[in-house]
Parts: structure tokens; C-alpha cells; sequence
């Protein structure tokens, strides 16, 4: 373990992180998977044993609304009973040292802001809002678990998840892409990266800047810039590279 935690901080010492660094966290699924939300790349390509075209597209919606909305709430009532875990706790805390650290997440879960993290982007949407199906497409919060068919916007339209469906545009990627662009560290953690175009975030890193890879398995993807592999799993991983960077007591 002593090797590892040398290792980072030389990683570390070597990125010259300093209180007024840019720092990005981009997360993805394994930051969720430890507090105990199942995935559906980690059950063959099934969520609750729908697959992925069945309760994610835009196709979805308008064969069965219905279905699609239930499955949305299945996931909404797991979330209500997980809570954040350490990983998300580090990065939260790390705020007090450094107050340019942005959170970029595919995921879709709040368990970043009920850690306390105060600027999130979440690229593929928000498990918690609502969206009106009308030309306006206003966003609306959700006090429960529960949306169903005829929930409706003040317009008088339905309301469906605000997620971010496979076909649909991320609007969120150029400002994504912007942040990334201009950060100092990237620490990239719990994401296979397999999802386009979230996976291009990579190669929008300033040249000559290492992007440091929280994950226990080996890197299977490419980017322009180096990577440094930091083989833990995510809550561990950070936890221990929070620790590094609040001991530092650069002035």
C-alpha cells in the first residue's frame, strides 16, 4: 500500500498541483457501482433485466411510454436508498483546499451533490428532474420516485426523465469540453469510456498534460494524452489521492 500512496504523490509533485489548479474529476459508473447502483454494462447489457434499446432511446418512449417511465422509477427508488460513499465524500472535501474543482459525470444520480460537491456537470442528465415532451423542453424537479403517465408541464405536455437517451444530443459536451480544455489535473475515475461522445473528453487536454486513471483494470481505450494508471478501485483510489493532496499545505 506504502508503494501506491509514493506513487501518487510523485504523480502528484510531478503535475505541480497547487491550490489555484483547475482540477476535473471525470466519473462514470464505477463511482455509482460502490455505493450500490447496479450498471447495465456489469449484467450483460441488461437494467433491471431490460436491455439497453428497450428503456433508453427515443424509439422507447414512443412504443411505451409507460414502460419506459416504470424503469425510470425502479432506478429512482434504488437511488433514494444508497447513499454517497467515500469517493464521492473525497472529492467534495477536496473543496476546501482547491475551489476550482469541477465534477464532470455520465452518470446520472446525485450522489456527487448529497456529498456536498457544488459544481457538477452531468452529461447524460439528471435522474431526479423531469422534462416537458413540448417545444419549451422545461425541466422540472422531482419530489419523489414516482413519474407517470400523465404527469404533465404547466404547458399541458407530458413530462418524460431527463436523461439523455442513446441517439439524443449531450448538450452538455462543449461546456464539458471547456472545462476539460482548461484544467491543470484530469482525474478520470469509474468510467470504461466506451460511451461517445463523453469518451472524447480526453483529447481536449492541454498538450503536454498526464491524465491520471483511477481504475483497477488496465486502460482499454485511446487518448492523444498520456495516461497514469492508478489500479484501485474508485472510492479507495480517491480517498488515497485526497489524503496526498490535502497533506500537501502548499502555500
Amino acid at each position: 500500500m506504502n508503494n501506491w500512496i509514493n506513487s501518487i504523490e510523485n504523480f502528484v509533485n510531478e503535475a505541480r498541483v497547487r491550490p489555484e489548479s483547475k482540477i476535473v474529476v471525470f466519473t462514470g459508473a464505477g463511482m455509482s457501482a460502490e455505493s450500490g447502483l447496479s450498471t447495465f454494462r456489469d449484467n450483460g447489457g441488461l437494467w433491471e433485466e431490460h436491455r439497453i434499446e428497450e428503456v433508453a432511446s427515443i424509439e422507447a418512449w414512443h412504443r411505451d411510454s409507460s414502460k419506459v417511465l416504470e424503469f425510470y422509477n425502479q432506478r429512482r427508488r434504488q437511488l433514494l436508498k444508497v447513499v454517497p460513499n467515500v469517493g464521492h465524500l473525497a472529492i467534495a472535501k477536496l473543496q476546501d483546499q482547491f475551489p476550482h474543482i469541477n465534477v464532470i459525470t455520465q452518470n446520472v444520480d446525485d450522489l456527487h451533490e448529497r456529498a456536498g460537491q457544488k459544481s457538477v456537470l452531468h452529461l447524460h442528465g439528471e435522474l431526479r428532474l423531469a422534462r416537458s415532451t413540448g417545444p419549451s423542453e422545461a425541466v422540472f424537479s422531482l419530489a419523489g420516485s414516482e413519474l407517470i403517465e400523465g404527469d404533465l408541464c404547466p404547458e399541458g405536455f407530458q413530462l418524460r426523465p431527463h436523461i439523455v437517451w442513446f441517439g439524443e444530443v449531450v448538450t452538455a459536451f462543449d461546456k464539458a469540453a471547456l472545462l476539460v480544455e482548461d484544467c491543470d489535473l484530469l482525474i478520470v475515475v469509474g468510467t470504461s469510456l466506451a460511451v461517445f461522445p463523453a469518451a472524447n473528453l480526453l483529447n481536449y487536454v492541454k498538450l503536454g498534460l498526464e491524465i491520471l486513471l483511477i481504475d483497477p483494470e488496465e486502460p482499454s481505450f485511446n487518448a492523444k494524452a498520456s495516461i497514469y494508471h492508478y489500479p484501485l478501485k474508485a472510492a479507495q483510489g480517491l480517498e488515497q489521492l485526497a489524503e496526498v493532496l490535502m497533506s500537501k499545505g502548499i502555500k
